[in-house]
């Protein structure tokens, strides 16, 4: 079955006197796979240079005796090994440059070798496999409708132009402590089936946890969603960046500034996120993939550039700000029209409560 098509998608059911429920998904088909790092990898059986070195010790000792001045290889002078020695490491060297890793030590080649066959990617194979991931999120968490419904559409949208995965949009969610923000981040990831990384952008350098770092810093080293990909092999993980309005920024010993704004723009908006360059590796890698979602407590303190995301439609499908109460009592479940008009979501929500 080839990578865009589509498959009935089994599932496990459970039989009770209760009746009928379903328990999991179960894939017969293997996940569908993207080139994620943008190299060309040398062929398993790319020889040594000792294997060249070998081979072109044969190929000279012919060649002398094509040419009647046969000079066994253990009479070869000084000259001859190192002229093959030199031909053997220019080739190897060019093999490596076409790679596009000639740069990378022995290490990182290692670690970019789990790429070798690409990247997989957490599939929604119908538009009734969307519907009941929605469902069970909202069965959790029925206050947090208007997020819940965002990635509902999203989902199904997905399923019909045939993406390979689901394609969903950036979202901030934006509310008081306590809410369950960061926990509907990670029950998003738990019913997709996707690994997912919190990135906590009061409590760590948040510019370097999301893109990571060059060489020549202390800490020098990729960004926590690539880290995830490369643990995982699965190339649409959630990310979840909790309390982006407080992550400041960082400054070197040289004076140069980094903000998380500056590094996570980049790779929210699609065309850029396919060819990203990591400042670590200085690979570029398709990271059009990922599922990203940010929390904040409060739109103050948000950098100005995606602040004024919220107010101007050509920035609207950027980011989608979905502001949610939390509920005072288990029977008290609101949601507070915000950027996003709610108006129909709270309706449906409190026809479901009645």
């Amino acid at each position: 079955m080839g990578a865009g098509s589509q498959a009935t998608l089994p599932i496990v059911v459970c039989c009770t006197q209760a009746g009928m429920s379903v328990i999991a998904f179960q894939r017969e088909d293997p996940m569908p796979r993207i080139k994620f790092a943008n190299v060309k990898f040398p062929a398993h059986n790319t020889p040594s240079v000792y294997d060249l070195e070998v081979r072109f010790t044969k190929h000279l000792d012919g060649f002398r005796k094509l040419i009647h001045s046969h000079n066994p290889s253990y009479m070869m002078s000084d000259a001859d090994r190192l002229k093959i020695k030199r031909r053997a490491k220019a080739y190897l060297s060019a093999v490596s440059r076409k790679s596009g890793m000639s740069h990378l030590d022995d290490k990182d080649r290692e670690t970019l070798e789990v790429f070798r066959n690409g990247a997989e990617l957490v599939a929604i194979e119908t538009e009734h496999q969307a519907d009941e991931i929605a469902s069970a999120i909202h069965a959790e968490m029925p206050w947090m409708l208007a997020a819940t419904e965002q990635v509902w559409q999203d989902m199904r949208a997905s399923v019909r132009r045939g993406d390979l995965a689901p394609r969903l949009r950036p979202l901030l969610l934006v509310g008081p402590p306590g809410i369950g923000k960061s926990h509907w981040a990670r029950l998003l990831g738990e019913k997709l089936l996707a690994p997912t990384t919190v990135i906590e952008a009061t409590g760590e350098p948040a510019a370097f946890s999301v893109t990571g770092n060059q060489r020549g810093w202390g800490t020098a080293g990729p960004g926590k969603p690539l880290e995830s990909i490369i643990s995982s092999g699965i190339a649409n993980p959630v990310i979840v960046v909790d309390e982006v309005e407080k992550a400041g920024n960082i400054e070197s010993q040289k004076g140069l500034r980094f903000s998380l704004t500056e590094g996570l723009l980049p790779l929210l908006e699609r065309s850029t996120a396919a060819h990203w360059p990591c400042p670590y590796f200085r690979v570029s890698f398709d990271m059009s993939w990922i599922i990203w979602v940010m929390t904040a407590n409060s739109l103050d303190g948000l950098p100005a550039v995606v602040s004024q995301s919220f107010g101007m439609p050509k920035n609207a499908r950027l980011l989608d700000t979905l502001i949610q109460r939390a509920p005072q009592t288990a029977r008290s479940q609101t949601a507070l029209m915000g950027q996003t008009d709610l108006s129909g979501s709270y309706a449906r929500l409190r026809s479901r409560q009645e």
